[in-house]
């Protein structure tokens, strides 16, 4: 399986180029999911339905005589405005492939090339079913991001297990990093307003001043982590935005704050939220008063032990047993976590540093070394034969 995509190099590159050169925001992937549903049509046997989850393809290959395996890419981009110089670069100023998401559809418009041949050689049973995602990191305006709302759509009707890739721009090519259980953290936001009364900045005994507030509110915020929680829970707040005030000497009536929280477990989830509304109503001690609002993101994101012993398996068989890399999670989120919650499914990271300086997800200097594009598609692609053919169950 590996020969046959690194057959398909050059093309999986050139996909891969041109969605970089055409980033679109989250729900507005109208071009790349156009591109996506053309190049199934012309791979030939596949099923395509449009606008899915609003911007999302689905491909079906093979009948329901069977098990069926799914198998997610991400299509969206980001508002970052691109600083690399390569012939490939964003054409839309502001917008930029900075997280690999041109990479996950090129590999699994890859996938698609390689079942099709698996499917037409016969010996496999069942169906694959190829999910384009959008909105993977934005909610766009819209009350879900993309993976809940293509299941809302059937997206995953009928699938017994779904499975993943995410490039890692700090991981060294060759690498595969495969977690059982906990992959990816829940991420939820809130937003607090302090208010106190203002006044003048010459006269602050006669005010009540939310900035003052907000110092001891800030401390009690960064002390959650390390004085709420439990240490062998895994947990972040972060306080992102701050905003107050419009002059030197005006002491402003209200004082507003924008943070994240992170986590696995629920338990730990109500904790944080709990404990940041204690840590706001601080204020109130000191003659403020507080509104704050709590917005639940992606849940944690769970492997399935079974489904990721699958991708280990075939990693270690395509790439030797050294491919396989032990980094444990950290507390970024992915929507993938709504799929894996609905049916046994798991996400591996494939490693694709390039190049001498750092290229982290979500900086403008992001790109991948594309020699991960064939390996990408050869490893999810032979997982799902393997699981067709009979060769894996669940």
């Amino acid at each position: 399986m590996l020969d046959k995509a690194q057959a398909l190099a050059d093309e999986l590159a050139r996909l891969r180029r041109d969605i970089h050169r055409h980033p679109e925001l989250a729900f507005r992937e109208v071009r790349t999911a156009a591109l996506v549903a053309d190049t199934l049509r012309e791979i030939g046997g596949f099923s395509v339905r449009t606008g899915v989850g609003i911007t999302g393809v689905v491909g079906d290959l093979g009948s329901g005589d069977g098990p069926t395996i799914a198998i997610r890419a991400d299509m969206d981009a980001l508002p970052i405005l691109e600083a690399n110089a390569t012939d490939y670069r964003s054409t839309h100023d502001g917008q930029m492939h900075a997280c690999g998401h041109d990479g996950h559809t090129a590999m699994l418009l890859g996938v698609a090339h390689l079942l099709k041949h698996e499917f037409a050689t016969g010996g496999l049973r069942g169906r694959v079913r190829l999910l384009f995602q959008p909105a993977e990191e934005d909610e766009g305006g819209q009350p879900m991001s993309g993976a809940p709302m293509m299941l809302r759509d059937g997206a995953l009707d009928g699938v017994d297990a779904v499975i993943a890739l995410h490039v890692d721009s700090m991981q060294p090519f060759g690498k595969v990093t495969m977690r059982d259980g906990w992959d990816s953290a829940a991420a939820d936001q809130f937003k607090a307003w302090i208010t106190g009364t203002g006044g003048h900045g010459a006269y602050p005994h006669e005010a009540t001043d939310p900035l003052w507030m907000l110092a001891p509110v800030l401390t009690a915020l960064h002390g959650i982590v390390s004085r709420r929680v439990d240490p062998q829970k895994p947990a972040v707040v972060t306080v992102g935005q701050i905003h107050g005030g419009t002059a030197s000497n005006v002491i402003p009536p209200e004082v507003f704050l924008h943070g994240t929280m992170r986590s696995y477990d629920d338990d730990t989830r109500a904790l944080l939220e709990a404990e940041v509304e204690r840590a706001i109503s601080i204020v109130r001690s000191l003659g403020g008063d507080y509104r704050m609002e709590v917005s639940r993101g992606y849940p944690a994101g769970k492997n399935s032990p079974l489904v990721s012993g699958w991708l280990a398996r075939t990693a270690t068989d395509l790439l030797g047993a050294d491919a396989l890399d032990p980094t444990p999670p950290g507390m970024g989120a992915e929507d993938f976590a709504y799929m894996t919650a609905k049916v046994p499914g798991a996400m591996f990271h494939l490693g694709a540093a390039v190049g001498d300086i750092p290229r982290a997800h979500h900086t403008p200097v992001f790109d991948i070394d594309e020699r991960c594009l064939p390996v990408g598609a050869a490893i999810l692609a032979e997982t799902a034969r393997r699981f067709l053919a009979g060769e894996i169950k669940l």
